[in-house]
């Protein structure tokens, strides 16, 4: 074994500190990190999140657009806005569904049995999202999520969380689909892929 493989062996068994969501949020408060720093708490890690290209952008906004019309009055459509999933766990999704509430959540950040369905997007955080955040959102009893894979044009749907995993997964590339909570949002995937 070389000598940068073992001191990178030592490194990884060396203790972490956890941070906590409220020390999290006191980094906010004394301006540690500021509305422009792009991170997220990810089991208790502070995690830089990824710059956002057009496509993702793109994908983004009609998505919000689409759902936030179908959805008025019935659900909270977020975007990119924090939600509290545990005591180590904020992160950042794409979109969040969330329970209906007059307020928009001004009065707090939204918690895992607020959220009817997470969607993330993904082309260069593909496996990121795949392997770290939807076991995280199954953990939290995130009722269900949607991974976008602009990679491989198609949508990766998982239902039915469990300790760490969800129960069910499919992929699409074509057809209709609808959050189990939220049917009235119908979306064709054509409208997503519109190229295949």
């Amino acid at each position: 074994m070389s000598t940068l493989s073992a001191e990178r062996e030592l490194w990884n068994l060396q203790p972490r500190h956890r941070w906590t969501v409220a020390e999290y949020h006191h980094m906010a408060e004394v301006g540690l990190l500021n509305e422009d720093s792009r991170v997220e708490l990810i089991d208790g890690e502070i995690v830089e999140m990824a710059p956002i290209g057009s496509e993702h952008a793109g994908h983004n906004n009609y998505l919000m657009n689409f759902l936030a019309y179908r959805l008025y009055g019935k659900a909270v459509v977020a975007g990119q806005n924090p939600v509290v999933l545990g005591g180590y766990e904020e992160p950042q999704p794409d979109i969040a569904i969330l329970r209906w509430q007059s307020d928009s959540y001004r009065g707090a950040i939204p918690r895992a049995e607020d959220v009817l369905l997470i969607i993330e997007i993904a082309d260069s955080t593909l496996r990121y999202d795949r392997d770290i955040k939807v076991p995280l959102y199954a953990k939290n009893g995130i009722p269900e999520v949607w991974l976008l894979d602009l990679q491989n044009r198609q949508l990766e749907v998982y239902r039915e969380p469990g300790h760490s995993a969800y129960q069910q997964h499919s992929s699409q590339r074509t057809g209709r689909i609808a959050p189990i909570l939220c049917p009235d949002a119908v979306i064709d995937l054509a409208e997503l892929f519109p190229d295949l």
